[in-house]
């Protein structure tokens, strides 16, 4: 089911090499049919959308928008329990993203210069959320809380609907606690292209964000320039680094919490125990048999997991660092002794009693993470993602006398005479 392999500088390079290849593995091209869908919802609005989303979903929803009091009518339908779970998921989430915010200042200097730098949530923001078996309603959250704190003025999420023309119920309630202002019924490349250009009835946005297919991925990241956009995501992937103190059976779901999620998942395990490693293959034949989505797991440890065998626990944690995953778990005697040297992962869960789904649902961290290496220059989804940010100066007369020669200067060095006489002609008559 999953293959062990015995770090010796060589073998365990030869599997990283082939899991960088598996995001362009079976991925086809489309992206000469999302450019044409983009192009039709830019020429033609809402009615391009209509036609691609009775295309693709098999219905059009009586009402694009859904109404306040529908939204309410919905909620009243789900399960009370979930309610309360999502209000839990959101107050975490809160207070966790609310020490990201950042505040405008403003700095004077002796001779009278001012300047500072202002921040301010974007205008209008649009979410992307999938539909049918891909609905997360943890993602909505995730997305819509931070870009409220942020200050944004507007949340406007678009989701397909399902074979009746309906909402998915889970995904409008968690909209609704999250704080989205607006609901529209589509989905697919020609949502997000509504999101970025603007129809009839669905606003124009300043950035996009959410999961979706290869058709919205592609959208996304097509109409990058014409707005902003998270981030382009791979396959999801766990790493998990464990010393002999460790759980095999812990170990074990963790791994195949994350090989659950697509074929093309990576689930790998560094562990300086060949005896853990050998106990954790019994645990993930032993689980996988009673779970759900069995052959997803087991095709995706097949291809694109591994347990290797390290020399010791720092050859993990170099091992790690290189890798630069999206989750990382470390299930070691003394887990707070890594955090300073983990420098590349998306979130970092400490603890045998910190497993990746408490990240995805609950604790409060953002759950949307770069995937594929990226880690190495990326960051999660943050309130900072939702800001824009602009300087400004304030200049005296004689302060700008003080600094005129070294500005002119520079000017010319970089062959730029207006911008030096810009500065000249102020004061030309000294």
């Amino acid at each position: 089911m999953i293959t062990t392999v015995t770090a010796n500088g060589k073998d365990e390079y030869r599997f990283i090499e082939a899991l960088k290849e598996r995001s362009n593995s079976g991925a086809k091209d489309v992206s000469g049919v999302v450019s044409e869908i983009i192009n039709n919802v830019k020429l033609n609005g809402d009615k391009a959308v209509y036609d691609y989303t009775v295309k693709f979903d098999g219905k059009a929803p009586e009402k694009v928008e859904i109404s306040s009091d529908e939204i309410e009518k919905i909620i009243e339908g789900c399960d009370k329990d979930y309610i309360e779970t999502l209000k839990k998921s959101a107050a975490n989430i809160e207070d966790f993203h609310k020490r990201q915010v950042q505040q405008s200042w403003l700095t004077t200097k002796e001779n009278g210069v001012i300047m500072g730098q202002r921040v301010r949530g974007l205008e209008r923001v649009g979410l992307y959320v999938p539909g049918g078996t891909a609905a997360y309603p943890s993602s909505v959250l995730m997305n819509a809380i931070p870009a409220k704190l942020a200050g944004c003025k507007e949340i406007v999420m678009t989701t397909p609907p399902s074979k009746d023309g309906k909402p998915n119920p889970d995904i409008v309630a968690a909209a609704k606690i999250a704080g989205v202002d607006r609901i529209f019924l589509m989905g697919g490349a020609q949502a997000v292209a509504a999101l970025a250009y603007g129809t009839e009835q669905v606003p124009k946005v300043d950035k996009i964000v959410g999961p979706g297919n290869i058709f919205v991925a592609t959208a996304k990241k097509l109409l990058y320039g014409v707005v902003d956009i998270d981030m382009i995501a791979g396959p999801s992937e766990i790493l998990i680094v464990a010393d002999n103190t460790a759980d095999a059976k812990f170990l074990a779901a963790d791994l195949m919490s994350q090989a659950e999620h697509d074929r093309l998942a990576s689930s790998i395990l560094l562990t300086d125990c060949a005896e853990l490693a050998d106990k954790v293959k019994d645990e993930l034949r032993r689980q996988c048999a009673y779970l759900e989505r069995k052959e997803i797991i087991e095709e995706s440890l097949k291809n694109y997991g591994a347990i290797i065998v390290c020399s010791d626990i720092s050859q993990a944690v170099e091992f790690a660092n290189e890798l630069a995953p999206e989750h990382l778990e470390v299930c070691c005697e003394k887990p707070m002794e890594y955090i300073g040297k983990l420098d590349n992962a998306g979130s970092v869960f400490l603890g045998n009693y910190s497993p990746e789904p408490l990240g995805d649902y609950f604790a409060g961290p953002n759950h949307v993470l770069p995937t594929s290496g990226t880690a190495r220059f990326f960051s999660p989804l943050s309130v900072d993602s939702f800001v824009k940010k602009s300087s400004f100066i304030y200049y005296t007369e004689e302060a700008l006398r003080n600094d005129k020669d070294d500005i002119v200067r520079f000017a010319e060095v970089e062959g730029l005479t207006a911008h030096a006489n810009s500065i000249k002609v102020r004061f030309e008559e000294e």
